[in-house]
C-alpha cells in the first residue's frame, strides 16, 4: 500500500488534511503553493487517531517510504534558502515553508473540528518511546547504565515520581506537542517544546491549554540556530533529524544539528532519537563520525578551551535502543521501519 499514489483529483480525502484555509493565518513567512504541498502530501499523507484517515501500518509505511528517499536529493551546495524550490519532491519535507503551511492547516483543523493532528510514526510507536524512555531515565537516575544491555526495567509509580520530576526535558521539532503531554502523564514535570514553525507552537499551546497541561512551555526556536540559553537532561527528537536530512543542504545542516544538540544536552544527559529514515547502526555511525570530527578539531592549534575538552572525551556515546519494534526481512537482512536510539552526553 505504501507504494500506491493518487493525484489530488483521484483521492481528495487524502489531501483534505493539507488544504490551506481561504484566509491564511499571518505568520510573516512564505508558504508552499497548494500544488507543491499536494505533491508532498502524496509522499507523506499521515494522520492519527485524533482525526485519522490512515491506519498505523499505512502511516508507518508512507512515512518510511517518503523519508527513505532522502538519499536522492542533491549534495550540499551554496543553496541555503528554505524558500527556494527543491530538486526532488520528497525534499519538500525538508523545507520550513512546507511545515509552516502544514501547521496552518493543522491549526485550522483544530479550531474547526478539535482535531489534535498527527502522531508521528503512529500511536504504538509513541507509546513505546514514552514507556521505554521513562524506564531508561529511571535506570540512569539510579546509576544503572544499560549500555549495550537489554530493555530498561519498569519501576513502581513511587519511584517514577521520585526520579522523573528531576529531569528537564526538551522536545525539538515538537509539532503538536502530544509527546510532551504523554511524558507529563508519566511523571516528568520540567517540559519544553520547540519548533521553528509558529503554527506548530500555536497548535501545541492550544492543545496544552485545552487538555490542562499548563506545566509545558512552548517556544518558537530553530534547532540549527537555537537561542535557548539553558541545558536539558533529556532531549527528544522524533523525526526532526529525518526532516533536516531532506533539505538540499542536508549534510551541512546535520552537522549543525549535532553541534547544537551537544550544547543543549547537559553532561550526563540523554538524547533519544526516533527515526524512520535510519537504522540504529546508521545513527550510531553518524554519532561516531561527529565524535571523530570533534576530536580532530580539539587537536588543532587554534582549538578553543571548550573544544579541547573533547580530546579525551567525545561528546556522545551510544547508550541503548528499542528492541521491541516489529521487524521485516529484505534482501537477507532483518530491519525495522522505525529506530529509537539513546545516546549519553559525556
Amino acid at each position: 500500500m505504501a507504494g500506491m499514489r493518487f493525484s489530488p483529483e483521484e483521492s481528495p480525502e487524502a489531501n483534505q488534511h493539507l488544504q490551506l484555509p481561504q484566509q491564511q493565518l499571518q505568520t510573516g513567512r512564505e508558504v508552499a503553493s497548494d500544488d507543491d504541498r499536494s505533491v508532498a502530501a502524496d509522499s507523506w499523507s499521515i494522520k492519527s487517531d485524533y482525526g485519522s484517515t490512515l491506519d498505523d501500518e499505512q502511516r508507518h509505511a508512507d512515512a518510511a517510504e517518503a523519508l527513505s528517499s532522502a538519499a536522492n536529493f542533491r549534495p550540499a551546495s551554496d543553496y541555503s534558502s528554505d524558500k527556494d524550490e527543491p530538486d526532488a519532491e520528497t525534499s519538500m519535507l525538508g523545507l520550513q515553508s512546507y511545515w509552516d503551511a502544514a501547521y496552518l492547516d493543522e491549526l485550522a483543523n483544530f479550531r474547526e473540528h478539535g482535531h489534535a493532528g498527527e502522531i508521528w510514526f503512529g500511536t504504538d510507536v509513541m507509546d513505546t518511546v514514552i514507556s521505554w524512555t521513562k524506564s531508561l531515565c529511571t535506570d540512569v537516575s539510579q546509576g544503572h547504565i544499560p549500555n549495550h544491555g537489554g530493555e530498561p526495567k519498569p519501576q513502581s509509580v513511587e519511584q517514577d515520581e521520585k526520579y522523573l520530576s528531576c529531569w528537564s526535558v526538551l522536545d525539538i521539532g515538537t509539532g503538536n506537542g502530544l509527546l510532551l503531554q504523554e511524558l507529563s502523564k508519566q511523571g516528568f514535570t520540567d517540559l519544553t517544546g520547540t519548533d521553528y514553525s509558529e503554527g506548530a507552537i500555536d497548535l501545541a499551546q492550544s492543545l496544552a491549554d485545552r487538555d490542562g497541561f499548563s506545566n509545558i512551555k512552548f517556544l518558537v526556536d530553530d534547532i540549527l540556530e537555537t537561542k535557548l540559553d539553558r541545558q536539558f537532561q533529556l532531549v527528544m527528537d522524533k523525526g526532526t533529524l529525518d526532516a533536516i536530512g531532506l533539505h538540499p543542504d542536508g549534510p551541512i545542516k546535520r552537522i549543525m544539528y549535532w553541534d547544537s544538540v551537544s550544547k543543549l544536552l547537559a553532561p550526563g544527559g540523554i538524547l533519544v532519537i526516533t527515526s524512520c529514515n535510519h537504522t540504529k547502526d546508521e545513527l550510531v555511525q553518524e554519532v561516531e563520525n561527529f565524535n571523530q570530527r570533534n576530536i580532530a578539531i580539539s587537536q588543532e592549534p587554534s582549538a578553543t578551551k571548550d573544544q579541547e575538552t573533547h580530546r579525551d572525551h567525545p561528546p556522545f556515546q551510544y547508550l541503548n535502543h528499542v528492541r521491541t519494534y516489529p521487524t521485516f526481512m529484505f534482501g537477507g537482512s532483518v530491519g525495522s521501519r522505525v529506530a529509537t536510539v539513546a545516546f549519553l552526553r559525556n
